[in-house]
Formats: C-alpha cells, sequence, structure tokens
C-alpha cells in the first residue's frame, strides 16, 4: 500500500485572535511535517446568534462570563489576515487551509485566496445553503460528519451533488435526491468528495471513537474516508490510518494552558510531530499485503530455522529412524518438511552427532 495520508493540523481559533501566535501555529505545522495546516473563516454575525449558549467544552474552558458570540468575535481574521496567512504556508512550503463556516467566507477563501479545496465542518453538515455554496466553487471538498448519522450523510451529499451538477432544476428535497442518486452525480462526488468520520466532542471519549464506522462510510458511499480525531494523544488517529484513512485532521495548539475553547484538547508541537511520525511509519507498515519473505528477513532464514540432524552418531548403512534423526538450528541444511522420506533410508557415510545430513541421502 503506497498511499500516503494526507495530514491536517488543524489550528483553528488556536491563534485566539493574535497574527503572531498563527504564525508560529504554521511554522509549528510545518517543522512537524504536516501537509496543511487549516484555520477557521467565518462572519462571526452570520454564524453565532445573540441567543446561542456555549457548549460545555467551551464552558469549561473559557467560563461564563461571555456570550458564544463574544467568544467568536474576539477570533475572526479578516481578508488582510487571511491573506497573510497564507502567504507565509506558501513561502515556507506548507498548503494553507481553512474552513468556511457562511457564504461569505467561502467567496473570501476561493475569490481572494484562490484555495483550492474545501473543508465542511461536522455543524454544516445539515446547513443547505452553505453546502450549496461551497458545491457552487466546484471546489473538492473534505465533508466531517460528526453528530450526524448515514441519513445526514446522504442528504448532505445529495445537496453536494446537485450543486456540483448544476442546471435548471430548482433545488428541493426530491432534487437533491435525485442528483445523489444519479450516475452523474455519484461521479462527480468521486471526484470531488472525501468524508471524515468524526466525534464532536472535545476531548472525545475513546469508547466513542467507533473506528469501524470508516469502513461503513467506505461501503455506503464509495468515497475515500479519513478520520477528524478529538481525542486526547495520538494513538487513534494513527490506528485510523492503519483503517484505511485517507485524511487524518488533529487540532494542535503552542501550548494547551493558553486561554481559548480548543486548547485542552490540542496536541502540542512536539505531539503533533510524533503523530506525522507515526503515521509515516505505520503507512511504510501496512505494505502490499503480498506475504513473502522481506529482504531484511532473509539472511535469518538460516538462523532461525532448523534442519535435519543426526541425533547421535550414524554409521554409514544404518537406516534413519525418529531416534537418530531430529530437526536443530542451523536451517542451512535439508528442511526438516523431508524428515519422513528420509525414514527408512540408509546412510551413505558416518555421522557425528548434530551434524547436517546430507541432502543427497536419498
Amino acid at each position: 500500500m503506497n498511499t500516503t495520508t494526507f495530514i491536517i493540523a488543524e489550528a483553528g481559533v488556536n491563534h485566539n485572535g493574535s497574527v503572531d501566535i498563527a504564525l508560529r501555529l504554521i511554522e509549528a505545522a510545518h517543522a512537524a511535517g504536516a501537509d496543511a495546516v487549516k484555520f477557521q473563516t467565518f462572519k462571526s454575525e452570520l454564524v453565532v446568534s445573540r441567543h446561542a449558549a456555549k457548549a460545555n467544552y467551551q464552558l469549561s474552558a473559557t467560563g461564563g462570563d461571555e456570550s458564544q458570540l463574544d467568544m467568536v468575535r474576539k477570533l475572526e481574521f479578516d481578508l488582510g489576515v487571511h491573506r497573510r496567512l497564507a502567504n507565509y504556508c506558501a513561502e515556507i512550503g506548507i498548503q494553507f487551509l481553512s474552513t468556511p463556516f457562511d457564504e461569505p467566507s467561502v467567496d473570501l477563501l476561493v475569490k481572494d485566496l484562490h484555495i483550492l479545496r474545501l473543508k465542511i465542518p461536522s455543524g454544516e453538515i445539515t446547513n443547505a445553503l452553505l453546502l450549496m455554496k461551497v458545491a457552487h466553487t466546484g471546489r473538492p471538498a473534505i465533508l466531517s460528519t460528526g453528530m450526524s448519522n448515514l441519513g445526514d450523510i446522504e442528504s448532505a451529499l445529495g445537496v453536494l451533488a446537485f450543486g456540483y451538477i448544476g442546471g435548471s432544476r430548482a433545488p428541493g428535497l426530491q432534487a437533491f435526491s435525485d442528483a445523489y442518486r444519479s450516475a452523474e452525480g455519484q461521479s462527480i462526488l468521486k471526484k470531488k468528495l472525501t468524508l471524515l468520520h468524526c466525534t464532536t466532542e472535545y476531548p472525545a471519549p475513546f469508547c466513542e471513537v467507533n473506528l469501524r464506522v470508516m469502513d461503513t462510510l467506505r461501503t455506503a458511499f464509495e468515497l475515500p474516508v479519513g478520520y477528524s480525531d478529538h481525542t486526547p494523544g495520538i494513538a487513534v488517529p494513527i490506528a485510523a490510518v492503519a483503517r484505511g484513512a485517507t485524511v487524518i485532521e488533529k487540532h494542535f495548539t503552542l501550548d494547551r494552558t493558553l486561554p481559548g475553547p480548543d486548547h485542552l484538547a490540542s496536541l502540542e508541537p512536539d505531539e503533533l510531530q510524533a503523530m506525522v511520525r507515526g503515521i509515516r511509519h505505520t503507512e511504510a507498515a501496512l505494505g502490499t499485503g503480498i506475504k513473502s519473505a522481506m529482504p531484511s528477513e532473509m539472511k535469518n532464514q538460516s538462523i532461525a530455522r532448523k534442519s535435519l540432524v543426526a541425533a547421535c552418531d550414524i554409521a554409514c548403512g544404518e537406516v534413519f529412524t525418529r531416534e537418530n534423526l531430529t530437526a536443530k538450528r542451523p536451517g542451512s541444511g535439508v528442511s526438516p518438511m523431508h524428515f519422513w522420506r528420509y525414514l527408512g533410508q540408509r546412510a551413505t557415510r558416518d555421522y557425528a552427532i548434530d551434524e547436517l545430513i546430507d541432502g543427497n541421502e536419498d
């Protein structure tokens, strides 16, 4: 298996509204060996109403003195900052990605920054307006599927298929379903879409990760499948690669003790580097699936295997029996697989105890 997993270092909003921290996050992602560093693009007032409550993990991390809208406002970057981040990514050699949470943000990423691939977060899987906007750009997309079931995913794919196909038909649930089931819709989804399995909790309990869902998604939708991880540590994303993930996304931060909603559920730079290294080692270890002796182990065959040897001194002309013939290391002589062929044959010469039996005795 020669597939290289696309590793996304999710900076998200762990910049805390600081451009300097954002630039340092890019440097850390690059140093760790990630393929891309991803941020979040949004207009706060278009994403969060003034009545929206914070999630429990956000309350734990940031307290309840401010609303979700006020918290999010402090984490918003404008076009100028986005340009600076994207340019810096290009300068040092790591792909810039960002997740749009509203329609104007899709335009910012595609029309202003010319981003080549869009990420749709789990929370937007039912937002048909955003899904349609993404599809109308024609850009490939990665769709996270946290908090959803197969029906939710199929509905989202229907909107995306409809948007990618275009045409004059009015949008609607039946039109989306027909687009998904059409040969053209299936074909374009296979070209454009990657699904990410995800458990949307911060941190996600190991017992609720359910990595076998990746197999279910692959079978149900016949699309590339990856994994967006919110568990502590690096074991689960590495396991996901062993299970066939084509994309891995993982939150990271410069320091887990920083204030902010996502830091506690993020890796620090050395951990991110260890995850990337573990994924690359896992890819190498997966191999081709063909069972054969590997070049590095060939030299050990004669050491670890056994050969037919004399169990005691054997005189020329003596019959080989179960008592005077046995198997011992090294494996450079006759294979013990031929033991029964030698029984009843006569030795053509004298053998001392432990001496290899000749291959011409039969």
